[in-house]
């Protein structure tokens, strides 16, 4: 997972006073290539780790992504690593645009323009940051509890509310995605 810090614990500042310091994964776990996705099949050769500036991680993830900012992402995905205007692109797009049919955009959730289905209700998935966390990260990091990754995501949020003098305090409900069902769990076809 791209980390929100390159801080530690002993950095000038602490951890969270570095903010977004690379812009891919710098120890990937898996190859994150889904070969059962038929309409972003895997390259050969290429890894699908997360890259950009709002990490994109998965095969399909690249084909949706590099489709709406006309790039070809599933074959070069490098091109986020690269190029600093097409990994804000990416971002931008990815934040504001639904990843997939009946779900939210990241934007629609932050802003308060989202309501719940009740399918939402049964999965724990409630208007809040959590929510957002969970179209942006999925499994990855929802749906596991009060894991690091997740908390780290968080604090960051609340030490970037606090510097623009917002305030921590105005976090709003539903904070986390701890207990929530994530909105792509990686093993499915993002189609679905």
């Amino acid at each position: 997972m791209v980390t929100p810090t390159g801080g530690f614990g002993l950095s000038t500042g602490g951890p969270l006073a570095w903010g977004l310091c690379y812009n891919h994964e710098m120890s990937p776990s898996q190859s994150y290539c889904d070969n059962s996705n038929e309409l972003y099949r895997c390259a050969e050769g290429v890894e699908y780790y997360g890259r950009g500036a709002l990490p994109v991680y998965w095969n399909y993830n690249y084909g949706i992504v590099g489709k709406g900012i006309k790039q070809d992402l599933l074959n070069h995905p490098e091109l986020l690593e690269q190029n600093a205007t097409l990994a804000f692109e990416a971002a931008i797009w990815r934040w504001m645009t639904p990843m997939k049919r009946r779900q939210p955009s990241a934007h629609d959730v932050f802003v308060g323009n989202w309501k719940p289905t009740n399918k939402d209700t049964l999965s724990k998935r409630y208007p809040g940051f959590g929510a957002t966390m969970n179209i942006l990260y999925g499994d990855s990091i929802c749906g596991k509890g009060y894991i690091d990754n997740m908390n780290a995501i968080i604090s960051h949020y609340q030490h970037y509310l606090d510097l623009m003098g917002v305030g921590a305090q105005h976090s709003g409900d539903n904070l986390d995605c701890a207990d929530q069902v994530p909105f792509n769990p990686s093993s499915k076809n993002p189609d679905s």
